[in-house]
């Protein structure tokens, strides 16, 4: 899993066991391989270099991912049915009919050595769907002991059941707002939201940012770069304020809006779970719970479901929610790309 943040690649040795409709699963293995300047240029050049070079750019990506994963099962001596790869998203525009992912699935598989599924938006996008969020299947079959499951990631996103059905949508970029921000100060993330809790919240900045559209209608279920590029990038670079203040005003603004959106007990997973600032102003502001799960569910939880998309595509069974993404239909998304064979 390689997220907007762009904070590494997660891998994750998951174990998944089904008796009657009830899933289990472990994570016996994992680990974070954390992103270098260097690659983090790379991947952020990648939206507005040729198409030449962005089809280079899958393949060498695909490659990369094939090694670190074909280093991670000998490293720990494991075999696996397969990989599941989400890729690294550069372009989505569903309303366009497009959505893209690289990290080429073949050369993933020609340099893992082994069969690989991934490509798990395409289907859902050419479905009128969004191609997200796709966690919430997982969040139903993993974690439904939860009343809602809240993801802190490059975007806050969020699902709950209602009425008999999956719910779920994008609430508003967060580690990608704030990550930007912090890089202003030379630094790769806010470490506990400590630079945010010695800001001062401009309450211009606040209305403002709440006053966007998105907010009053959250019909359109997903946001990506191009969204946060049109809206809230313009509009945080036209205030003359220090990043201190930035950080504390975006951070009032993205616990305001995720608040308004939970509706019961509630897991937290996703990098903002560790932003102790984010997480106590989040926390005066509902009245239910705020569970911070063990360091492995926080940091591996979408590899973990993601590898689950693969475990029903492999299956033949539903992955993707219509009532999550708006898609005319259920879907058993993903492409499969066997193994090279000797």
């Amino acid at each position: 899993m390689s997220g907007t943040s762009l904070d590494g690649l997660d891998m994750a040795y998951c174990e998944f066991e089904e008796n009657e409709g009830l899933w289990h699963y472990k994570i016996p293995k994992a680990e974070t391989l954390a992103y270098d300047d260097k690659m983090r240029s790379f991947l952020l050049n990648c939206e507005r270099c040729s198409g030449e070079d962005l089809s280079y750019a899958d393949y060498e990506l695909g490659k990369f991912f094939g090694k670190c994963a074909f280093e991670f099962l000998e490293k720990h001596s494991l075999e696996v049915d397969f990989i599941s790869s989400h890729g690294q998203t550069i372009f989505h525009q569903p309303e366009k009919g497009f959505t893209t992912q690289i990290g080429n699935l073949s050369a993933l598989a020609c340099f893992s050595q082994r069969t690989v599924v991934g490509d798990f938006r395409s289907m859902d996008v050419a479905l009128k769907g969004q191609g997200a969020p796709l966690v919430p299947i997982g969040d139903r079959l993993l974690f439904g002991q939860y009343d809602c499951c809240l993801n802190l990631g490059g975007f806050s996103n969020i699902s709950f059941e209602q009425e008999g059905k999956r719910i779920a949508y994008d609430i508003c970029p967060t580690n990608m707002i704030l990550n930007y921000l912090s890089m202003q100060k030379g630094l790769a993330y806010d470490k506990d939201g400590y630079l945010a809790s010695k800001g001062k919240i401009d309450e211009t900045l606040l209305q403002t940012l709440n006053s966007i559209p998105y907010y009053k209608d959250m019909q359109h279920h997903s946001l990506g770069k191009e969204w946060v590029n049109k809206y809230i990038f313009p509009l945080i670079n036209s205030f003359p304020l220090s990043v201190e203040d930035l950080l504390a005003t975006y951070t009032e603004h993205l616990t305001t809006q995720i608040a308004k959106h939970i509706k019961g007990d509630t897991l937290v997973t996703g990098g903002g779970a560790y932003n102790k600032h984010l997480i106590q102003s989040l926390k005066t502001k509902t009245k239910y719970h705020i569970i911070i799960p063990d360091k492995q569910t926080i940091d591996f939880k979408e590899a973990l479901i993601f590898a689950f998309l693969g475990v029903r595509r492999m299956r033949g069974e539903v992955n993707c929610l219509a009532s999550v993404t708006g898609a005319t239909q259920d879907s058993c998304s993903g492409c499969v790309v066997l193994k090279p064979t000797n």
